[in-house]
């Protein structure tokens, strides 16, 4: 079995290690665009060129489906990225998990890039998923960048600032882009309110996870053998994985998956 995933930088990181823990047997194939990085800017066009290009790089190594692990890509190119490569090479998108985020209850909140918060996109998930909820958005102002480099002092600012716009009382908390899922205890760890319940966290890369397996037809077995190879394309040419994948749990994990020879 080969997965392939890709993003613009290591935002695909949460998704992937939740594939590698699912079956640690799968061959994985990571596209990323370090040449075009970050694509959160670029006009949806632009983003959408690059993100095929990526995608294609991708395609060429014969995967059994592409987990599009970028919000904003997902926004933005993943109609183009279907049409291109389905029904060959199922394609599955990344959505903020605010529906099972909504169905606790609340009050919850998305935190998201500035460029998502606030868009008709997420609006429009908000409407049909989170109807009689409280819900803030959250733009969290420069953490996805600091996440991509690891920079520990820039993410604890950037963390704090979304914190200090996060309402006390919420309960839940979306995790609305990939990159926040890597920091995701850091973003608990400030958020949570003493005297509280637990703060429940929200991401997404479990699920996509499982909905790639559900897609080729093939069932989790976390018990496999851990047998998959790791190949990394950097905007299509053979590489590994860039260094700040280190600094976190699931770019450690990855790095003990075998290259591919």
């Amino acid at each position: 079995m080969k997965i392939a995933l890709m993003d613009s930088g290591i935002g695909l990181l949460a998704a992937t290690a939740a594939v590698r823990r699912l079956r640690p047997d799968a061959d994985l194939v990571l596209s990323l665009d370090p040449d075009g990085m970050p694509w959160g800017p670029r006009t949806p066009e632009d983003l959408t060129r690059r993100a095929v290009a990526v995608a294609e790089a991708a395609a060429a190594h014969r995967p059994e489906a592409l987990i599009v692990g970028c919000n904003t890509a997902t926004v933005h190119a993943l109609p183009a990225l279907r049409a291109r490569l389905e029904p060959g090479i199922p394609v599955i998108g990344t959505v903020p998990a605010i529906k099972p985020a909504a169905a606790g209850g609340g009050p919850v909140a998305i935190w998201a890039t500035p460029a998502t918060t606030g868009s008709a996109y997420q609006r429009g998930l908000i409407e049909d998923h989170a109807d009689g909820v409280r819900v803030t958005e959250v733009p969290c102002h420069g953490l996805a960048e600091a996440v991509e480099r690891a920079d520990e002092a820039a993410i604890t600012a950037a963390v704090a600032a979304a914190a200090s716009l996060t309402p006390d009382n919420v309960t839940t908390v979306v995790l609305g882009c990939t990159h926040y899922e890597l920091v995701a205890e850091r973003i608990r760890a400030a958020v949570q309110r003493p005297g509280l319940p637990p703060l429940v966290l929200h991401g997404s890369a479990g699920a996509v996870a499982a909905q790639a397996l559900r897609r080729i037809g093939e069932q989790p077995a976390p018990a496999a053998d851990p047998v998959g190879t790791l190949t990394v394309l950097l905007s299509g040419r053979a590489g590994t994985l860039p260094e700040p994948a280190l600094a976190y749990a699931e770019g450690r994990l990855l790095q003990a998956v075998t290259p591919a020879g």
